[in-house]
């Protein structure tokens, strides 16, 4: 690199000067002859020092601004972004242009008015893409699902409304808990896997963040080190058919277990809503793990599609969170061809396998080889 390339790395224009002030002062005698001009090109002798060391001074002067102008001009080239996942290079889905949204603080989230006093909190830098609801009452308000825990969904929610919040989760998998230390009043059914979940977790937590599952930049606060599912306190355990009064607004909890022993589905009868959890969501529906109970699953959602008449919405959590009633009935009929072996299967990772049916896409375990 010679000395002009020098001046224009330079940051600033007194770091340049500086720099090639520097090297003038250079004594001669410090070099060896061969890396001087006088050993490269002998015949240089010839000429007055001073004349070299002028033009090396002109040299400098000429470069200092020229550096000014780089950092004015140009900046660093970035280092190479990695390359986005595969899941999150389609986001935003499309399907959100249509709603709704709210503005809030945190970009981790994205909210949307999804019905009168109802709000999707969406969490779409994360591969779940999972979704909380925030549903408001003249008395108070339910957060069912307090999503990853890697946002503050608290402050979300004091965002949305001035009213009291309790929490109800659609199960107890850790990317519908994440939040759920936050709050004072928190429902829990009455489950053993309910209650072993409320102790907290690591696992789980951790590889839902691991690189091929984000798609954007984590909160400012967030620690990954230390990012875990917080232990938290069940202030009242419930049951099938218990109602939470908001005021003006009752919710009813339906037992739906299959996706966990734990799952529910929260009906709002007046206004004609279902939040189904992770009973049904527009993805290929995780129905492969040990606390997965089949066919617990088949009469949860058949119990769900006969309620599909009375229904103006169905609210999945995950992905998107509004759908017609008519999935319903569509889903139990895609459930049961799965089970009487019909569809197509094709592998779905380690130990799991692919169903799908009518459009609907079932993640469940592979069959044992004998």
């Amino acid at each position: 690199m010679n000395e002009a390339q020098n001046c224009h790395s330079e940051r600033s224009e007194e770091s340049a000067s500086q720099r090639c002030a520097e090297k003038k002062q250079i004594p001669r005698a410090t070099a060896p002859l061969g890396m001087t001009p006088f050993g490269l090109f002998p015949g240089l002798a010839q000429f007055p020092l001073i004349f070299f060391q002028s033009l090396l001074l002109f040299l400098c002067v000429l470069c200092a601004p020229a550096s000014v102008s780089s950092v004015l001009s140009f900046s660093l080239p970035s280092p190479p972004q990695s390359e986005k996942p595969e899941w999150c290079r389609p986001l935003p889905r499309p399907e959100y242009k249509s709603l709704q949204a709210i503005p809030v603080s945190d970009p981790w989230f994205e909210v949307y008015k999804v019905a009168p006093g109802v709000f999707a909190i969406y969490e779409p830098h994360q591969a779940d893409e999972t979704i909380s609801y925030l549903i408001v009452g003249n008395k108070q308000a339910l957060l069912f699902d307090t999503g990853m825990g890697i946002g503050n969904i608290r402050k979300i929610a004091s965002q949305l409304t001035a009213r009291f919040v309790v929490v109800l989760n659609s199960h107890t998998h850790n990317d519908h808990v994440g939040g759920n230390w936050q709050f004072n009043f928190v429902y829990g059914m009455d489950t053993s896997f309910t209650r072993t979940n409320a102790k907290g977790s690591r696992e789980d937590a951790q590889a839902e963040i691991a690189p091929d599952q984000l798609c954007g930049d984590l909160p400012k606060a967030f620690n990954p080190k230390t990012y875990a599912t917080k232990p938290w306190k069940i202030s009242r355990f419930i049951h099938e058919g218990f109602k939470i009064n908001l005021g003006g607004r009752t919710l009813e909890v339906l037992s739906t277990p299959g996706h966990t022993p734990d799952a529910i589905s929260l009906l709002d009868r007046a206004n004609g809503l279902l939040f189904t959890g992770d009973t049904y969501y527009p993805a290929p529906i995780w129905l492969y793990r040990p606390e997965t109970n089949l066919d617990a699953y088949v009469n949860s959602v058949k119990r769900l599609a006969a309620l599909a008449p009375q229904l103006k919405l169905v609210l999945g959590a995950h992905n998107i969170p509004v759908a017609q009633p008519d999935v319903l009935p569509r889903l139990a009929d895609a459930i049961q061809a799965v089970r009487a072996g019909q569809g197509t299967v094709k592998p779905g990772g380690e130990g799991k396998a692919l169903h799908t049916f009518g459009g609907f896409s079932f993640l469940l375990a592979a069959a044992r080889k004998e």
